[in-house]
């Protein structure tokens, strides 16, 4: 009895020694090594896309052919899902789930009722083709969707506020890519992308986005007083570069958690906006395609992900892709928290002044209705704000005038002895209470005021296609009448003139209504001073309102009128302290002309 059971327990000990060197054989040294392969594949893996997310030039990108074909053939050459919200229209492209299709229903091309609206995004293949792309990069991973895959619409079919488009697609390799796309009222596009793995290793991906511009339309990158091209917000601080020095140059490559990047015109902006706690790699660069077209693109790559098998990943982008409206960007501003997103707009390097001036014009025009009234009302407010400055500058002025008989005997006198004839003036100012350099004060103070308001006329899109009264429908663009066709009583335009239409139809010579008004209002200013010493200068004097004029015909109506109606004020103040000191001034006398008192007189 006592040995079967030593036979049995020395069997037993046999066979678990033997299960276990054949379990260790079979099963656990196959399953160590699969763990340390996989290991090793995300190592590799993770160091390969965290290079890639270090280098934004490295994104896939499209190469456009050297055919340019109409819009509407590209458009046409993908299937598309139509975009339809209260302040957009266009499509998403099915090729690529770009966004690449996009008009602005608010805003026109032109004053025209006809006229078609403003078209912000277009599609490759077009000229000047404009457009935002989504998707993920990574190491040795085959059929990651790029510019050729076409995703299938699962879910939605017209893209609309609270209505959103589920595409997806997949590698055929394990990997399925959901990219759920949705709108706002506004100019707002979110999209999410997912990444599920159902395959039997992890995979390790970065996300990136990526606006692109595909040439630059002619009319763009001209302007010196507005910027255009590169745009963002990042790491704090504003990124800015125009077209020309970004072809030259190339961008920045910089680094930033959260922020915003993209391209900008005039008024209008495509924005991609991050997860505004998540660390990307972000780039501005040109590249040249075939037949020499330029490619401008802002991007920006995220940080690398793992993604195990059987486990999926989102991540979500923010376009903004529509016009750069104040109260708008500053609510996406307060509501996403997108830093400083009203930066977007060019202030200027006088921001300071620039931003509370419109602030300010803005408050008016919403109690008033009308930007032109508006204009006005801020013109009597600033007069307002430096009317005791003004007023002991005008005295002064007058005062000068009154003594001026006194003055030019003096210098009469003591022609011959400057020192004494210096000395002479000054003793006459001092016993007169006159400042001859309180004079000049009012025009300094106005100068901040003047660039604010022509800043703000300039880059605010509110002030586009703005109207005031009759002839005046767009504050922002130059006066529509002229001279050469007597305001418009002519019907035709100057500029088909034979040989001289170019020259009539030039900045420098477009006397507008308002651009006359300017030079008559500024001469009235001028001629209410005393006369300068010298015949020289008297003659420049006199010649400056007519030098004026032609330089500010080009300039927007808006400021036009900005600085008659203030040059008006500057007179009518004048006139009363000249009335109140008895001082000889240009308004009475045409005033004497008129009734035939200086001829009585005489």
């Amino acid at each position: 009895m006592q040995d079967n059971n030593n036979r049995n327990t020395i069997i037993f000990v046999v066979s678990a020694v033997i299960i276990l060197i054949v379990y260790q054989i079979f099963v656990l040294e196959p399953a160590s090594k699969r763990r340390n392969a996989e290991l090793g594949r995300q190592k590799a893996a993770a160091a390969q896309v965290a290079d890639v997310a270090a280098k934004p030039g490295a994104l896939p990108s499209a190469a456009p052919g050297t055919v340019v074909v109409s819009r509407q053939e590209a458009a046409a050459a993908s299937a598309r899902a139509p975009i339809d919200s209260p302040a957009l229209s266009g499509s998403v492209s099915l090729r690529g789930a770009r966004i690449d299709d996009l008009f602005l229903k608010d805003y026109r091309v032109s004053i025209e009722k006809t006229s078609p609206p403003v078209e912000l995004l277009r599609p490759e293949g077009a000229r000047h083709a404009f457009f935002a792309e989504f998707g993920w990069t990574g190491a040795n991973l085959p059929g990651l969707p790029n510019a050729g895959t076409v995703w299938q619409l699962v879910e939605g079919s017209v893209l609309a506020p609270g209505k959103p488009l589920v595409l997806r697609t997949s590698n055929g390799a394990g990997l399925t890519f959901t990219r759920k796309i949705e709108v706002d009222d506004r100019f707002m596009f979110t999209v999410t992308d997912t990444v599920a793995n159902l395959g039997a290793g992890s995979v390790v991906l970065a996300p990136y986005a990526s606006v692109q511009r595909q040439g630059v339309p002619d009319d763009l990158g001209k302007n010196q007083i507005v910027h255009e091209g590169a745009i963002g917000m990042l790491d704090g601080k504003l990124q800015q570069v125009k077209y020309g020095k970004w072809l030259k140059e190339g961008g920045p490559s910089l680094t930033s958690t959260g922020g915003w990047t993209g391209i900008t015109d005039k008024y209008w902006l495509a924005a991609l906006i991050p997860d505004q706690t998540e660390k990307v790699q972000t780039q501005y660069r040109v590249t040249k395609a075939a037949g020499g077209l330029d490619i401008y693109e802002a991007n920006y790559v995220g940080q690398p992900h793992v993604i195990a098998p059987g486990r999926q990943i989102s991540e979500t982008t923010r376009l903004f892709a529509g016009a750069k409206t104040v109260p708008v960007l500053k609510d996406y501003e307060a509501k996403l928290g997108v830093p400083r997103f009203d930066w977007a707009v060019d202030w200027g390097n006088f921001w300071f002044i620039t931003r509370y001036m419109f602030a300010f014009l803005d408050f008016i025009f919403r109690q008033v209705g009308n930007f032109g009234i508006a204009i006005l009302l801020l013109t009597v407010a600033v007069k307002i704000v430096f009317f005791p400055l003004a007023n002991k500058s005008y005295e002064s002025i007058t005062k000068m005038k009154k003594v001026q008989p006194q003055i030019e005997a003096l210098r009469t006198k003591f022609k011959d002895d400057p020192a004494k004839q210096q000395q002479e003036l000054m003793a006459l100012y001092q016993t007169e209470k006159i400042n001859p350099l309180t004079g000049c004060l009012p025009m300094l103070v106005q100068i901040p005021v003047f660039y604010g308001l022509y800043k703000v006329l300039t880059v605010t899109i509110e002030m586009r296609h703005a109207p005031f009264v009759g002839w005046i429908q767009d504050l922002s663009a130059k006066d529509p009448l002229t001279v050469w066709n007597l305001f418009g009583l002519i019907p035709y335009d100057p500029a088909a003139v034979p040989l001289l239409g170019s020259i009539l139809n030039s900045d420098f010579l477009h006397l507008g209504p308002l651009a006359l008004l300017y030079g008559v209002t500024m001469w009235f200013s001028t001629a209410m001073n005393p006369p300068a010493p010298d015949p020289v200068q008297q003659k420049i004097f006199q010649f400056m309102p007519i030098m004026f004029t032609f330089i500010m015909a080009p300039f927007a109506v808006g400021l036009l009128m900005y600085w008659c109606w203030s040059n008006v004020l500057t007179v009518l103040q004048q006139y009363v302290i000249m009335r109140r000191f008895k001082v000889d001034n240009p308004i009475d006398q045409i005033i004497n002309k008129l009734t035939g008192k200086a001829k009585a007189a005489g």
